[in-house]
């Protein structure tokens, strides 16, 4: 196929909400993702490992798609759908599909640390069977494994395997990737907020991204500015974002995310086990940044 979706701009990395007996909240869960889509985000992705995935049955992670794209009504949903077990993965990518997924995310196998030739063949096996938008996800600080460049620019041949996601922290590395596809319909996005802005200024094309969910106008704001050429606008806001893009990695991803929802008012801050609230002594850090940030106009650029 030939991608029907866009792979440029803003994706928040949506967060799974819980109830008191560890429930998913889906009223809370569908507010969230049209609270997103007013903001003007570009595609939503519930089911990655900001939503929690490793603690999802596989009929929740349906369940939780279907609930964001019924909320929504005119911006694309990406599935996680990734495992470190082909079989599985390929059967949540078939039923994400079949649920009205519009895009998969798929992280790299994790644990078993396959070679590059078992990474070709796990996101092939899936691109051949799924004819939906897929984007791989390298990120190595949870998978032991990296994807190198050579297997990436490989995928890119694929016509459903449309974008990468980049959480390996390498702006070298993520450089020569967006220069060998950049002849190729293939989006490079950025999995560290922190790097968004640099990324973008060597090719890249957006993010797949935490702190959108907490200040999405403002995210979105920042990649449209560089998209637009405008770097003096959308360093202006990386900056002003710059202090919640780190207090949101003091722990695990989601644990802060979730706990700056809760503050917010957009969600609890509860999470399933192993995973654990916040500590109380980044929570008070944590409110202070984003009062702050309340207190601020959109963009100190926008206000000169």
């Amino acid at each position: 196929m030939t991608h029907d979706i866009d792979f440029t701009g803003v994706f928040p990395a949506m967060c799974t909400p819980f109830d008191a007996d560890e429930r998913i909240d889906y009223e809370t869960l569908r507010a969230d993702a049209q609270r997103l889509e007013t903001a003007g985000v570009d595609g939503l992705v519930p089911v990655g490992s900001t939503g929690e995935s490793a603690t999802l049955t596989h009929d929740e992670h349906v369940r939780v798609l279907e609930a964001v794209i019924d909320a929504v009504d005119d911006v694309p949903v990406i599935a996680g759908t990734g495992s470190n077990n082909t079989r599985e993965a390929l059967e949540l990518s078939e039923r994400a599909a079949d649920a009205g997924a519009d895009g998969l995310l798929l992280i790299s196998p994790y644990y078993n640390k396959p070679e590059q030739r078992g990474l070709l063949e796990h996101y092939r096996t899936i691109a051949d069977a799924v004819d939906v938008p897929q984007i791989v996800y390298n990120v190595p600080s949870r998978t032991g494994r990296t994807i190198e460049p050579d297997t990436v620019v490989e995928l890119a041949d694929h016509p459903n395997i449309g974008g990468y996601k980049a959480a390996e922290g390498d702006l070298g590395v993520i450089g020569e990737i967006v220069e060998r596809t950049a002849d190729s319909d293939f989006s490079v996005l950025s999995g560290d907020d922190a790097l968004t802005l640099p990324m973008l200024s060597i090719g890249g094309r957006g993010g797949i991204s935490v702190v959108a969910n907490i200040e999405p106008e403002r995210t979105v704001a920042m990649v449209g500015a560089a998209l637009e050429g405008d770097y003096e606008r959308a360093r202006a806001i990386h900056h002003e974002l710059g202090p919640l893009m780190r207090e949101l990695f003091v722990e695990t991803n989601p644990i802060p995310v979730k706990e700056a929802m809760a503050i917010r008012g957009y969600g609890p801050a509860r999470l399933r086990p192993p995973l654990t609230r916040l500590q109380d002594e980044y929570r008070e850090d944590l409110e202070a940044i984003l009062e702050d940030l309340e207190n601020q106009p959109t963009s100190r650029a926008e206000a000169e």
